[in-house]
């Protein structure tokens, strides 16, 4: 493995941004929200896709790399109508049981060139195939390093680890994060260094790349803590305006919950997304995670966990509209009917569920409304789980190391899969 560290001098960087990050063609080629819509192609855009966030490590030619089955998995993909992807751009810090492995970003502005080499691959391959890429950078949680490896390597002590040290020592640890000045400055720089990459194999600036589709701040990022309010927002806002600073062509997601990753405060949220810098809201749906069901009888919740999503849903969708901005169902998860984690036991209870989750989407397009596209978790596709727990040399899944496998992953084999193509076929007549 080639480690490549990366430094930018600031008059560099300043004469990249402005002579290699303009949109200079008379078409925008890049998807962009204007009055509550996504247009692609002069057109409005809609979707329902899938986060399929181990795919820039399936495209490299290290460890964990396996470009036949990013072939085979894009291809499905788009055969069944999917064309947006969620995808991590890398995972930080030394490996543990409970990351994401391979790490990108082995240490602070050091990378894994093999890593970033499969990331310039993914990009080439979705282009090719005229798919789209959600790219979140940091994340709240453990399993790719986020919020308590920054705060590691800016000297707070050896970050907790919840499967083996509880979650309250973690969420202790984490609440650290918006406050640390250190932290923020060496993500920053992480930010740069991907905005600003040239890809290796086609020649493009990232930013100047139409198959991202947005750069997301983080995967579910919280203020871990009611007295992070303000730090947050901070954090937040500021983000979103340096990632605009650096790439004025694509759009900046936050990659929030919604009032659940937001301390349950409606007012918190408007003002994170209602800046000019955040081109659109997200939400996020967990029924078995906010107890919306009975893992006892999955199939008999479906109808209970549909209510409560709707009420969850109405309440950010109105707010997007206030703002005249899209919003995104970027993750929602449903257990198999047994809640075991193999390919044989029925998907009917989710099935029901995403079923329940496309109609509202359906009936949001046909009105033109704000609701306009959503994001399974996770997609599975062709792996083979061999553990209950993910170990190296296992196919990656859907569903991150620190959780079981098949837990909410997506198999190509699934019944889910023709359902999710009658209903892209109906939101794109």
């Amino acid at each position: 493995m080639k480690k490549t560290t990366l430094f930018f001098a600031g008059l560099f960087l300043f004469s990249f941004v402005i002579s290699g990050c303009n949109n200079t063609t008379p078409d925008n080629p890049f998807v962009h929200a204007v009055n509550g819509q996504f247009i692609k192609n002069s057109a409005p855009y809609h979707f329902i896709g899938f986060n399929f966030w181990y795919a820039g490590i399936l495209a490299s030619e290290g460890t964990g790399g396996n470009r036949d089955r990013l072939h085979r998995e894009l291809d499905f993909l788009k055969s069944a109508g999917v064309d947006n992807l969620r995808i991590m751009i890398g995972a930080d810090g030394p490996e543990n049981k409970a990351k994401v492995r391979p790490s990108l970003q082995t240490e602070p502005g050091v990378y894994n060139d093999t890593l970033l080499r499969g990331l310039d691959y993914l990009l080439v391959e979705l282009g090719k195939r005229d798919m789209l890429a959600v790219l979140f950078f940091n994340n709240t949680w453990e399993w790719t390093g986020g919020y308590s490896q920054y705060l590691e390597w800016a000297g707070h002590g050896k970050a907790p680890v919840p499967v083996i040290d509880g979650w309250p020592a973690f969420q202790e640890y984490v609440h650290q994060y918006l406050a640390c000045e250190t932290c923020d400055s060496l993500f920053r720089n992480h930010v740069r260094n991907i905005i600003t990459r040239v890809n290796s194999l086609s020649g493009v600036p990232y930013c100047e790349d139409p198959a991202i589709m947005s750069w997301q701040i983080a995967n579910e990022p919280r203020p871990m803590g009611a007295d992070n309010k303000e730090l947050y927002e901070k954090f937040i806002l500021s983000t979103a305006e340096y990632i605009k600073s650096l790439d004025p062509n694509h759009m900046v997601s936050v990659g929030s919950e919604g009032s659940f990753g937001s301390e349950n405060d409606m007012d918190l949220y408007r003002r994170v997304h209602q800046t000019e810098y955040v081109d659109y809201l997200t939400c996020h749906i967990w029924p078995k995670n906010w107890m919306w069901i009975d893992i006892r009888d999955i199939p008999g919740s479906v109808e209970r966990a549909s209510v409560a999503a709707d009420k969850y849903l109405d309440e950010h969708i109105a707010l997007a509209g206030e703002l005249n901005k899209p919003i995104v169902l970027s993750e929602f998860g449903f257990p198999r009917d047994n809640h075991l984690y193999n390919r044989e036991d029925p998907v009917t209870a989710r099935n029901a569920f995403y079923e329940h989750i496309y109609s509202r989407l359906l009936e949001s397009v046909r009105e033109k409304g704000s609701f306009a596209g959503c994001n399974m978790w996770a997609w599975g596709g062709f792996a083979q789980p061999r553990n209950v727990f993910w170990q190296p040399g296992d196919d990656y899944c859907g569903d991150p190391s620190q959780e079981e496998q098949g837990l909410n992953s997506v198999f190509a084999q699934d019944n889910t899969v023709p359902l999710i193509t009658s209903y892209i076929e109906l939101i794109h007549e």
